[in-house]
Parts: C-alpha cells; structure tokens; sequence
C-alpha cells in the first residue's frame, strides 16, 4: 500500500465506526427490483449534486444516494475519520439498504472511498463494479509553492512539540485556529471548521497507489479536460494500474465534470451498467 498517513488502521480495516449510518441522509430511489447503485459525493459537496445521476438511473437501477460525514443533512463526526473509518460506514449503509454486490458511482473524494473499498479484502465481496468521476487517491505530483507551505507549517509546529503537555495540546489547537496556519491550508481546508479540518487532513493524506493494483472489478473513469484538481497523469495511472479499467474525457469539462458534460457522462454510464440494470 502506498503512503496513507499516520493511523495504523490505513493498512487494515476499521472496526465499525462509533459514527453509525442511521446519523446519515440517505435518499433511496429507483426501481426496487433493479440492480443496487450506491453514489459517493466528492468533498464538500453532497447527495444533492448527486441526485441528477439519481434520477437519471432511476427507471432502471435501485439508487442509494447518501451524505457523507459532515456533508449536507449529515452531522459531523465528533472524532475525525480517515478513508477507512468511511469504508467501514459505507459497508455498514450497504448492509442496511442493499445485501449484495453494488456498483458505486462516486466522485473526487467519493471515488477515493470507492478505490480504497474495491482494493481491501474486507470490502472487495461488496463491489461489483466502478464508476468514478476524478476520484482522487493517486498522490498528485507537488509544486514548489506546496513544500514552502509545508516547510512554513513545520517550522510552526516546532516550538509546540517541546513544551510539556497540556500545553502541548493547547498550543496546537491555538495554532490550527490561527490565521496564519489557515492561509497556509488549501481551500477545502480553509473552507472547513472543527473537527471537519482534521478529517479532510485524514483523507487527502490516504494515497492508493499500490493499493489500487489489487482491483480485479470493471472501472469507467472520467475525468473532464478542464479539471485543474485532478491530472491527466493520475487517472491515466489508475488506466494502467487496474486491469479492467478505462478512461472517458469529459469534453469542455472541469472537477464536476459530470455535470459540465451530463450526456456523455450518463451515456457512458448506462452503457457501462447494461449488464446489470
């Protein structure tokens, strides 16, 4: 497995998280008799971006749409949680509304969700197939302006890591609140409060790499050609890195390139689900 940050439980699955499914927004549509699509929203996003893909398979397929975490009707958690946290919630609304394999059409950091569930042995049984719209999870290659921040940050920290506890702690949680270490963040970090900041740390610092080889289920990628977040290079990876996978370009389309180009996108995607809707 590639470089997933800190906590132990990135190389194993989480026990069910304290975090249950029955705190999250779920919307359930579609035909019941249809095959089960579960869709992931992208960081701060939410189900409600998510419903014209709902509607859209509606006729055909069984739709479980959800808010994650912190995300539209979802309370935060009060503890952060990491990719695995989520997978173990994701496993725990699968096993509440579907009971058996699903497609999971996910987007940006919903599609990280799904790699991570698709690649792990203890998820792998629920997944039958992918659809991921830029989902993150490859590292992305750093700029110059990234390891100034990064340097700034540490050099911040620093005088904190020698004082004694609780000061320690007090002085971290002042610091994570100043401005300051809030310029030094990216946008979704800064647009983030409480402990939401500390679980997008969580995430974005889950990378897949190696991990990703060991998804043996059919994946459709798209990536729009306008998408400044994701790289060409890093859904062109995941091409190479997972035997059954293929990439569609979202034309004059940006990160939420399934809304930027909705035809080709639910298009292909109906192409894609055929066999099982």
């Amino acid at each position: 497995m590639g470089s997933t940050g800190s906590s132990k439980a990135q190389n194993g699955a989480a026990a069910p998280a304290p975090y249950g499914a029955d705190r999250l927004g779920c919307a359930i549509t579609g035909n019941a008799e249809g095959a089960p699509v579960l869709l992931l929203h992208g960081w701060g996003s939410s189900a409600a971006h998510m419903a014209p893909i709902a509607e859209a398979l509606a006729p055909d397929c069984r739709v479980v749409n959800v808010d994650l975490p912190g995300h539209g009707h979802s309370p935060p958690p009060e503890e952060a949680m990491g990719v695995p946290e989520h997978a173990a919630l994701v496993k725990e609304v699968l096993d509440t509304h579907i009971g058996q394999p699903v497609t999971i059409v996910g987007h940006s950091n919903g599609g990280r969700i799904a790699l991570y569930m698709a690649s792990h042995p203890a998820y792998k049984r629920l997944i039958r197939r992918l659809a991921l719209v830029s989902p993150s999870g490859v590292a992305p290659r750093r700029s110059l302006g990234y390891y100034v921040r990064r340097t700034a940050a540490q050099a911040l920290k620093a005088p904190f890591r020698l004082a004694p506890e609780p000061l320690r702690a007090h002085g971290f949680d002042w610091l994570r609140h100043s401005l300051l270490w809030r310029m030094l963040g990216s946008s979704d970090y800064r647009s983030a409060t409480g402990v939401m900041r500390r679980v997008f740390v969580r995430m974005v610092t889950c990378h897949l790499d190696e991990q990703v080889q060991e998804i043996d289920v059919p994946v459709l990628l798209f990536r729009g050609d306008r998408d400044t977040a994701i790289s060409q290079r890093q859904m062109e990876y995941l091409v190479r890195a997972i035997p059954d996978a293929g990439l569609v370009t979202l034309r004059n389309a940006g990160h939420y390139g399934y809304m930027d180009d909705f035809a080709t996108f639910i298009a292909a995607t109906r192409r894609f689900l055929e066999t099982d809707c």
